[in-house]
């Protein structure tokens, strides 16, 4: 039986278990039919037994039927503004590949960083142009402009195809595990991200501006890099194998000149980012809550269906834009949705009160066993599933402790933790693109993937916990 099914099943089974069985003490019929849904979701999100972006109907059929909410307050739940950055930076990043900028950007990334040095410098070139790249776009469409260029490399530095020592499964592995980590870096890089943030304010009235998960993503972004660096290289024994370094740059060097469409794009994206940036300043100027990122997102999403590109065509068309992560987004609603039956019910209160035993547990070892659990999960789920899933449940446990403000020493690894899975080859979409280049043994991405995992559930929450402090 194929995990489709058995997914299928156990969901299926866990929400007819809902509506059916006694109902334990202290809990109402309806947040057991809620409790159901939970499961059925989960199971059917974390083993795609239909697809995910179906799946997340199921609160609009689910919710009303059970007496929870009535169908349009359900269809309201599935919208929340941080929607509007996310759709925003999807058409950013549209326009960003549809002009080549993405490709100029990691060449002048590449060329400034790796410059010098050995190949262990050029591994951690790579590795950052991907992870800076990943935080405008998503992992996958960085693993697949990185991994072109990683290859030129390699063929210039004398390897051949098929070669697994050294820098040749070292190069392809990083950039699959940088374009991953790169992601946490800002909301737009990840939608897991924006579900996060969409659910803590949802859920515990926390807001998140894009500048303070920057705050906390960045820096995990900066260490977790070369981390993964390090171990990548002694992995793959990076230092023991001669390579060409000189060769390997001049195959990457790139002397076109700039398009009119990149030198039209390039202040469209500096434009957002320093109102993103600036925000949390200028918002207080402007009449309540109208100057919010997802403004600003729109803003520069629009300014991209007019701005000329110089060859006769604006920098974005609408069969370009209809590219947006439409099904993800709808997801994402799926999640805000059950996020709020789970509250209406009485659900969230309930599991709360379940888990108020862990307020005798140091706070900070709850945070490294969620963060394991969600390490775990994402190893076998997609992000956005694990995020959609699990993070109710925290939001849940924090409104319960009583945390205030702290929950998000609790929330914010959780979120993170969401994206960082590195073992297996079908784990994430970088990791399969490296996979396919034929130069990844499975035994040492195995190997450094759990590496990775574990030294990740000490950064994300060691990281998280001191940035708490500064900020």
């Amino acid at each position: 039986m194929t995990a489709n099914r058995i997914g299928l099943m156990i969901g299926t089974l866990g929400l007819l278990a809902g509506i059916l069985l006694p109902v334990p003490d202290g809990m109402t019929r309806e947040a057991f039919v809620v409790a159901g849904l939970v499961v059925l979701m989960a199971a059917w999100w974390m083993t795609e037994a239909i697809p995910l972006t179906a799946t997340a109907l199921m609160p609009f059929l689910v919710l009303p039927l059970a007496g929870v909410m009535g169908a349009k307050d359900t269809a309201s739940a599935y919208y929340a503004p941080i929607l509007f950055l996310l759709l925003g930076g999807a058409f950013l990043a549209l326009a960003i590949e549809r002009t080549g900028l993405h490709r100029r950007l990691s060449l002048a990334i590449l060329k400034t960083i790796g410059s010098g040095g050995g190949q262990g410098r050029l591994l951690l070139a790579f590795m950052l142009s991907a992870a800076i790249l990943s935080m405008l776009i998503s992992n996958t469409a960085t693993a697949l402009i990185m991994m072109p260029m990683a290859l030129a490399v390699l063929v210039g530095g004398g390897l051949k195809q098929g070669d697994t020592e050294g820098l040749s499964g070292a190069l392809p592995m990083g950039i699959a595990f940088a374009a991953s980590i790169g992601g946490l870096g800002t909301i737009v890089g990840s939608p897991t991200n924006g579900i996060a943030v969409a659910l803590l304010d949802e859920m515990l009235g926390m807001e998140i501006s894009f500048v303070e998960w920057m705050a906390y993503g960045v820096p995990v972004v900066l260490v977790g890099i070369p981390l993964a660096a390090f171990i990548i290289a002694r992995v793959q024994r990076v230092y023991a194998h001669p390579f060409d370094v000189g060769a390997a740059r001049a195959a990457i060097d790139d002397h076109a000149p700039w398009t009119s469409a990149e030198k039209r794009l390039m202040p469209v994206i500096a434009l957002a980012f320093a109102a993103w940036v600036t925000q949390m300043w200028v918002a207080p100027l402007l009449p309540g809550d109208s100057w919010t990122d997802g403004t600003i997102a729109i803003i520069a999403a629009l300014a991209l269906f007019l701005v000329p590109d110089g060859t006769g065509r604006p920098l974005l068309v609408w069969q370009e834009a209809d590219r947006a992560p439409w099904g993800v987004i709808l997801m994402f609603g799926g999640g805000l949705a059950l996020a709020a039956g789970m509250e209406a019910s009485g659900l969230a209160e309930w599991l709360g009160q379940a888990l108020l035993p862990l307020a005798d547990v140091p706070l900070i070892l709850v945070a490294l066993a969620i963060v394991a659990m969600v390490i775990l999960v994402t190893e076998f789920a997609s992000n956005v599933a694990t995020a959609s899933g699990i993070m109710p449940v925290v939001a849940s446990l924090a409104a319960a402790l009583g945390l205030g403000e702290q929950a998000l020493l609790l929330a914010m690894p959780a979120a993170l933790a969401a994206s960082w899975g590195f073992i297996l080859p079908a784990g994430t979409g970088p990791n399969a693109i490296a996979w396919a280049t034929g130069h990844i043994r499975i035994g040492r991405l195995v190997r450094a993937g759990i590496w990775l995992d574990l030294a990740g559930m000490f950064l994300i929450v060691g990281m998280v916990w001191m940035m708490a402090r500064v900020v």
